[in-house]
């Protein structure tokens, strides 16, 4: 029997289609390199995430779809992707090659921001994606302690600082540098200028996500980070309680005004699972993020549990995502990680694909 031409494998795709852009994976062009070797066919299937939660439903059922043409013997899918970046904002010294800056930010300070920040982080590395994690609390940074590192960072000769690495993340803090107890005693300008440093100073490279730990609240420090970096979106983190919520509506607000996109509202300690009867507890109220979100017009992307050993983890500097990765916790991190990838593709969905290097998975039979 006649091997396949290339226009039947295509039309045997067609059907499968991208449920967020809701087009044919064909018709987006994510069908690359098919080859046709007798009844051996194989091709890749081209993502605009490695993060993207549906890649293996997309290999499995494209495999199937061309498994059932006439004369196909054997069928090899390979998966790769290509990040696209934002391009709602030039890209200052330092972030040139950086192809999405995601702020992640609270009203107020105690909600869980840093430790969202680093699971997220740390879930979209585990993708295959290239991330980088800046801490820019600058009068108390945590990063160094969440993921268990410390030392100075290396300057170049032309004076850039090179970021240390811990668990996959390039990472910047200020804690590198002021030392494990050492108090951060400034004034608004000279915070403003180590935040404008760690961005254009730090040699970063290239970087699929560039998560960014940003101070508490809407003061000068984070309209800094604001208008300094090319923000392709933000995540605001609370926890269900009022007083949280009102400080999380100030803070998307304050990205709303300088047009940054908000992808969503994470809503931290959302409930606790007893050990002893097994039920769900909301120990500080339930409902006060979805209509917080219904009334600012964005989404809850994600609830987090109650979960003791997230804070021993990040203590021990082994985040949950990698401690326990079978946990409630680690499980709903990597469910964000997902959405907040697939809405950065979406956001970035007009702009053509920057940059090279692209991320390939080992194909499965």
């Amino acid at each position: 029997m006649a091997p396949p031409a290339e226009h039947e494998i295509l039309e045997a795709l067609r059907p499968i289609q991208d449920p967020d852009f809701k087009r044919s994976i064909v018709d987006l062009g994510f069908v690359k390199n098919i080859r046709i070797d007798g009844g051996r066919v194989s091709f890749a299937i081209e993502l605009t995430t490695p993060a993207c939660p549906v890649k293996e439903r997309f290999q499995e059922d494209a495999r199937a779809a061309v498994a059932r043409l006439p004369g196909v013997s054997d069928v090899s899918v390979t998966m790769t992707s290509q990040t696209r970046g934002s391009t709602n904002t030039a890209r200052p010294e330092g972030l040139e090659n950086v192809k999405n800056v995601i702020a992640v930010a609270s009203g107020k300070g105690g909600v869980g921001k840093s430790t969202v920040a680093v699971n997220l982080a740390c879930a979209l590395a585990e993708t295959g994606a290239k991330v980088g994690l800046l801490d820019c609390d600058i009068y108390g940074p945590s990063i160094p302690l969440m993921l268990g590192i410390s030392g100075r960072p290396q300057v170049t000769g032309d004076k850039k600082i090179v970021p240390l690495q811990s668990h996959g993340l390039r990472l910047m803090s200020i804690g590198f540098l002021a030392g494990e107890n050492a108090p951060v005693i400034w004034r608004g300008p000279m915070v403003h200028g180590v935040i404008k440093q760690f961005l254009s100073d730090v040699k970063w490279g290239e970087l699929d996500y560039l998560v960014l730990d940003l101070p508490p609240g809407t003061g000068d420090a984070a309209l800094t980070i604001c208008q300094t970096a090319p923000l392709a979106g933000a995540v605001i983190v609370t926890t269900p309680q009022e007083m949280s919520l009102i400080d999380a509506r100030k803070g998307l607000q304050m990205f709303r005004r300088v047009n940054v996109p908000v992808l969503g509202i994470v809503e931290n300690m959302s409930y606790f699972i007893c050990d002893g009867c097994s039920k769900r507890h909301t120990l500080f109220g339930e409902g006060g993020a979805e209509r917080a979100a219904k009334e600012l017009d964005t989404e809850v992307i994600g609830r987090l549990p109650l979960q003791p050993d997230v804070v021993q983890a990040g203590d021990s500097g082994k985040p949950t995502v990698i401690s326990s990765p079978a946990s409630p916790a680690a499980l709903e991190f990597r469910a964000i990680a997902g959405l907040v990838a697939r809405r950065l593709a979406l956001l970035a969905a007009e702009a053509p694909p920057v940059l090279g290097g692209n991320i390939e998975w080992v194909n499965t039979p």
